[in-house]
């Protein structure tokens, strides 16, 4: 691993936890059920790389059968985690704060570094221990000074963040090991279209209504959700797994709720009080050290 091909990993997963800020802004302004929500973003994100790989001639190179032949198993694993994910995260959005769904997923870290030590003995470097340890302090503060100085959250959709957190480390854990084997883009369609099945079969296997609009309020958060914190956020978060391990990827999303907190501000006057700048500084001291524990 050289330092640029590792730099530009991390300005990846960095960029990605930007634009993951946008999601839960997004999907409070879709008014719609969280698993329509789902694969309506997922629709939209497969749309666009689709249309990325009839636009360049190289990146349609990449995309062959043998690709999906070799890998369909591995594609339908990610997309399935993939999938849990969306339906637990935008369900937690819809039924706690925006606050405490956002730093609630975020303990991806945690639960990254635990399946990566235990699973597939990847031991991480002290600056990183220091630096998820950071992370995780200045996401706790976050909900705490923005929660109502400790007030409670909702439970279920506390819950469920927490959920769609495992269910991301996962995603992430299993996802490196074939990361540098396989072409980003075709990789990611494969993913978005296995993930779009399996919120299709939990929609018919729950009952859930599946809903459509046209009503303009609705679909411009729709088509942003599956563009920027979609299409965009989740291809650069998985393509920097090539050269970073998956909880450095993890803790380099938390900036999210930075991002989520300060379009909460703009959208729905949600100001967050002093003690958010203190966690706010542990987040990125916490970053910062991960970055540098290579």
């Amino acid at each position: 691993m050289t330092e640029k091909t590792r730099k530009a990993s991390l300005l990846e997963g960095l960029t990605a936890g930007l634009l993951f800020g946008t999601a839960a802004i997004l999907i409070r302004l879709t008014d719609m059920n969280p698993f329509s929500i789902s694969i309506w973003r997922l629709i939209i994100a497969s749309s666009i790389l689709v249309l990325a790989i009839l636009v360049f001639r190289r990146v349609r190179a990449q995309l062959s059968l043998d690709l999906l032949r070799g890998n369909a198993k591995h594609f339908l694993v990610l997309g399935m985690l993939l999938g849990v994910h969306f339906i637990f995260f935008v369900s937690a959005v819809k039924n706690t704060s925006i606050l405490n769904a956002t730093v609630l997923v975020n303990t991806t870290p945690i639960f990254s570094l635990v399946i990566s030590t235990f699973l597939y003995r990847i031991k991480p470097s002290r600056l990183a221990l220091l630096g998820i340890s950071l992370s995780s302090i200045g996401a706790c503060i976050i909900v705490y000074g923005d929660s109502g100085a400790g007030a409670a959250g909702n439970l279920i959709g506390d819950l469920e963040a927490t959920i769609a957190a495992l269910a991301e480390g996962f995603y992430l854990n299993y996802g490196r090991r074939r990361r540098s084997q396989i072409p980003l883009f075709p990789t990611m369609l494969f993913l978005y279209l296995a993930a779009t099945i399996t919120v299709g079969v939990v929609i018919i296997l729950t009952g859930a209504t599946f809903e459509t609009s046209t009503n303009l309020t609705i679909l411009l958060p729709l088509i942003g959700l599956g563009i920027l914190p979609t299409a965009a956020a989740h291809t650069l978060y998985f393509s920097s797994l090539s050269n970073l391990k998956s909880f450095e990827t993890a803790t380099l999303a938390l900036v999210e709720p930075i991002g989520a907190t300060l379009l909460g501000v703009m959208f729905f006057a949600e100001v967050p009080t002093l003690i958010f700048a203190l966690g706010a500084a542990a987040l990125l001291a916490g970053i910062f050290s991960v970055a540098a524990g290579k």
